[in-house]
């Protein structure tokens, strides 16, 4: 087991780099959560600032090789629900619970540990002005991936 206490079942997991032995790589997803007020307006100088920001702490992610995948998602109003109930599947316009924070977008980096993944997440301005929600993902073999027999 890695000693950032993820799942034995975990079959994905990467060997850490040299100097890390007996450490393993683990996914960890970022949910970036705020509300409508904590954004900026596009084309304010506090948009431009922020974007600027994002870009500063996702490109030091991608330099020290920890970054696999960012985006922001569309605002809650474009998203639609999706319920299969006796068969029937219902769809509904809008998020699947009326709060005031909304999940935003993600980050995905694969760090040595909870700790290293703790510090990443802290250098997003979503940090700043929401919160962010780390999350260790578990790895399991896509049914296309796994060998036949």
């Amino acid at each position: 087991m890695c000693r950032s206490g993820t799942a034995p079942f975990d079959s994905m997991l990467k060997p850490a780099p040299a100097g890390q032995e007996g450490w393993c790589m683990v996914k960890y997803m970022f949910l970036l959560y705020g509300t409508s007020q904590t954004l900026p307006e596009p084309g304010t100088e506090a948009f431009a600032r922020m974007r600027a920001d994002w870009a500063a702490a996702t490109g030091a992610m991608a330099r020290a090789g920890v970054l696999i995948d960012c985006a922001p998602l569309q605002p809650p109003s474009a998203a639609t629900t999706v319920r299969v109930r006796d068969g029937e599947t219902l769809l509904t316009d809008g998020p699947a619970a009326e709060i005031k924070e909304h999940f935003g977008g993600y980050t995905l980096v694969e760090c040595s540990d909870l700790d290293e993944a703790l510090k990443w997440a802290a250098t997003l301005p979503a940090a700043g002005v929401g919160k962010v929600e780390v999350r260790p993902v578990i790895q399991v073999v896509a049914p296309a991936e796994q060998p036949a027999g």
